[in-house]
């Protein structure tokens, strides 16, 4: 029995040993950033949003950032530093609601408060109407919280110690570009009318056309709950909001569904909303008919090249697209004419080309 004993106490101490060499790694180089700023050189990855962004907004060092869906995917945040001098971090998250803004702008105005300069965000008009309490995924609750002594599923998880701790320093494609984080997968060969429409299938058809009101209450809620409280909140920072590009095939769809009216009476109370704040700037690009009916600047019928994205970033230094309390009605005036008189079967002519 003393043998078996003996045997036993060996491997509680080797077991032990074995979770403390775990946890101090984990500890030490800290890949989803929650108790430490990024190691000096050492080569991280950094491709789960609903783990990486609450720790990224706590611990790196910024006065601005960019928040919105995969609509802020292909931005490069030294673009923000050339074109208007501002150290800029990018936390989208795929699909976002306005609730997971909500959860980041907590993080990130706890953490940084009156160091933050500028929130740029895109603003999705197909989500601003959601449940205000929903967000695209379940998020690691454990990860957004304050209580560090809570993470035992983080300092002991064989994925962290093998995928983000392990993997990137033997494999070079797993470490990330941060002034790239969550680039998209396409590469330049993606981006065509031919690849666009060859995965495009259209909307059904409706049968009636939707009520002007249908998306104004969840608009309205959302502004409420998870938007306006940051906005007056923090007066000293100047928030960016832009209404992204989607290709006019996006407005194919919202023909056929007949809610064209919804969308832009949305667009309109959401705008009237915001620019009543001294703090807010806004950007409206989807009617800008050198992107969106230009099918080559995308890769499927919202996402947008790399290109577009830069030109969005001069726009906000130099005031193209801007909307104003003066400009905006006939922007979206000019909005509805675009995807309501658009000849959208003549894009299939030669669109293999």
């Amino acid at each position: 029995m003393n043998q078996y004993r003996k045997w036993l106490l060996l491997f509680c101490a080797a077991l032990g040993a074995g979770l403390l060499a775990v946890t101090a790694l984990v500890l030490i180089v800290d890949p989803f950033f929650q108790y430490h700023a990024p190691l000096k050189g050492y080569p991280y990855k950094v491709d789960n949003q609903l783990s990486q962004n609450p720790g990224m907004a706590r611990q790196l060092e910024y006065d601005s950032v960019l928040l919105g869906s995969s609509m802020t995917a292909s931005f490069d945040t030294d673009w923000f530093g050339e074109v208007l001098g501002l150290d800029t971090v990018k936390l989208s998250y795929n699909g976002a609601l306005p609730k997971d803004e909500a959860n980041i702008m907590e993080i990130i105005f706890d953490a940084k408060g009156d160091g933050v300069k500028t929130v740029f965000m895109a603003l999705d008009q197909n989500t601003l109407s959601a449940d205000v309490n929903a967000t695209k995924y379940p998020i690691p609750e454990y990860l957004y919280d304050k209580n560090p002594f809570n993470n035992i599923r983080y300092v002991l998880n064989k994925d962290v110690l093998l995928n983000y701790i392990l993997k990137p320093l033997v494999d070079a494609s797993e470490r990330t570009d941060w002034t790239q984080l969550y680039k998209p997968w396409w590469t330049d060969q993606y981006y065509t009318k031919a690849n666009v429409l060859m995965y495009y299938t259209p909307a059904q058809e409706a049968e009636e056309e939707m009520p002007e009101e249908l998306f104004l209450p969840g608009a309205a809620e959302n502004l409420d709950t998870n938007l306006c409280p940051y906005i007056e909140a923090h007066p000293e920072t100047e928030f960016v909001f832009f209404y992204p590009p989607y290709s006019i095939l996006y407005w194919n769809d919202v023909m056929r569904q007949k809610q064209l009216g919804a969308e832009i009476a949305e667009l309109e109370y959401v705008t009237e909303r915001l620019l009543s704040y001294k703090n807010v700037r806004l950007f409206c690009f989807q009617n800008q008919r050198d992107i969106v009916c230009d099918l080559n600047n995308y890769a499927d019928y919202t996402h947008y090249h790399a290109d577009v994205c830069r030109y969005i970033v001069e726009c906000f230094a130099d005031g193209t697209c801007e909307l104003t309390q003066e400009n905006y009605r006939e922007v979206f005036a000019d909005l509805a004419e675009l995807a309501s008189t658009y000849d959208y079967e003549a894009l299939y002519d030669n669109w293999y080309e």
